[in-house]
């Protein structure tokens, strides 16, 4: 029997269900939800939460009890980190405009941040959302190659622009990509082997020549580079090396999404690409850049920037404010201060450990990721098993932790908490796993 795909939206959503059963409370809130935003709507789990406050890797509810976060990349360095906290509320109170004028925070952040790239990757733009970042790296992309065709894995997501939305196939929840979009499966050694590096560069060039056979110049190759709509893929290190050569051989550029694996989370570094030894055209970065602050950017070099704006111009009001700087060069500091990187690696290091062992007593046909971004791949020899990521996923949320899934058939559980948790953490969460899971057998 066929597996069915779900849109990524669609994974552990409460949907159009009824709310009787609910608290009272939560009922009346869903309610007005529905009335105010509609179809457009999307709570989580079969009893949705109601928050009311946040710190450190905690999440807290109004039903009283704490929530273990392993789900939200977004306050990358640890919900309502002070550091933060104390950067916005200060540069509120004073100054808050937008970047047509000159102030000092903008230009401390921008320097600090392009340090952390290779030189050549010398100019940043600032955006509000990975959105408005992968919107414009496609413009970029298009303007330097000549091409409009673009090549994304088959679950991918990259956001919600009307262009970004037609790179993110898993956004669809009927039909597909157009035309000028040509999906491939993500790096897997269950689809391409023992070399899953050629294997991808293969697909990667098949993809481009196909699409100009149908007369579709090629513009560029857009992946997340740890792929993690997609389930998850971290390894080998090095693997999108064949598949980048391929994609400059073929006159396009290489965008690396750094909205989810970026800032430190696979414990590597700083970005997600440098662990494949390969050199980005374009760098996007999102969500955790202001630990939920909005801001975002892109990142790429100064002829293809130059490029671009000598036919357009492009300004973001609310992007590169005093505010918005304020609150990310904070997470960078806080990144560096609070050793989270090193975290990242050593916590991710023993999770991995916990789950692998894990593995031998449970329906889990793979544990991969890097750092704190980790998938958990549920399934047996008749195929994926989604109803188990899915019972885990509100097992799990009652018993107070929080995770959520990906994959092409919501399969993988899908882990990656603040940079702050501990191994602490990390065993509380394995260890109720496994007494989900006694407990499903």
């Amino acid at each position: 029997m066929k597996t069915q795909e779900l849109q990524i939206l669609a994974l552990n959503a409460f949907g159009e269900r009824p709310t009787s059963g609910l608290d009272p409370d939560i009922a009346a809130l869903v309610e007005r939800r529905r009335k105010s935003f509609g179809a457009g709507s999307v709570l989580f789990y079969d009893e949705p939460l109601k928050m009311v406050r946040a710190e450190g890797a905690y999440l807290y509810a109004s039903d009283g009890r704490a929530y273990l976060d392993f789900y939200n990349n977004v306050p990358t360095v640890g919900h309502c980190h002070p550091k933060v906290v104390e950067a916005v509320r200060r540069q509120v109170g004073e100054l808050n405009i937008h970047s047509r004028y000159l102030f000092d925070v903008l230009h401390d952040y921008a320097e600090k941040l392009l340090a952390t790239f290779p030189s050549e990757l010398s100019n940043l733009v600032l955006t509000c959302t990975g959105s408005e970042s992968n919107d414009l790296a496609l413009r970029l992309a298009r303007k330097a190659s000549g091409g409009s065709g673009f090549v994304v894995t088959r679950t991918a997501y990259h956001g919600n622009t009307a262009a970004v939305t037609e790179v993110s196939p898993s956004s669809y929840k009927t039909g597909g990509p157009p035309p000028h979009v040509r999906m491939v499966p993500p790096p897997d050694p269950a689809i391409f082997g023992n070399d899953v590096a050629q294997g991808f560069a293969d697909a990667v060039s098949g993809a481009i020549a196909a699409m100009e056979a149908d007369g579709i110049r090629f513009a560029g190759l857009l992946v997340d580079t740890i792929f993690s709509s997609d389930g998850v893929f971290a390894d080998p290190p090095g693997l999108l090396k064949p598949a980048i050569e391929a994609v400059h051989a073929a006159g396009g550029l290489f965008i690396a999404d750094e909205v989810q694996p970026g800032f430190g989370r696979t414990g590597e570094g700083m970005w997600g690409f440098a662990r494949h030894g390969v050199m980005p055209d374009v760098v996007t970065m999102g969500k955790p850049m202001g630990n939920g602050y909005p801001i975002a950017g892109v990142v790429t070099r100064p002829e293809i920037l130059a490029d671009f704006c000598a036919d357009f111009g492009y300004f973001n009001t609310f992007a590169a404010s005093p505010v918005a700087t304020a609150a990310a060069l904070a997470v960078l500091e806080a990144i560096e201060e609070d050793g989270l990187i090193a975290n990242a690696a050593n916590v991710g290091r023993h999770l991995m450990g916990r789950l692998r062992r894990l593995q031998g007593s449970a329906p889990i046909t793979a544990v991969r990721g890097a750092g704190l971004y980790l998938g958990v791949e549920f399934g047996t020899e008749d195929g994926p098993r989604p109803g188990i990521a899915k019972g885990l996923i509100n097992g799990l949320r009652a018993s107070g932790i929080l995770i959520g899934a990906a994959g092409q058939y919501g399969n993988v559980l899908k882990i990656r908490p603040p940079l702050c948790v501990t191994t602490e953490h990390a065993d509380i969460l394995v260890d109720t796993m496994e007494e989900l899971l006694d407990g499903m057998a």
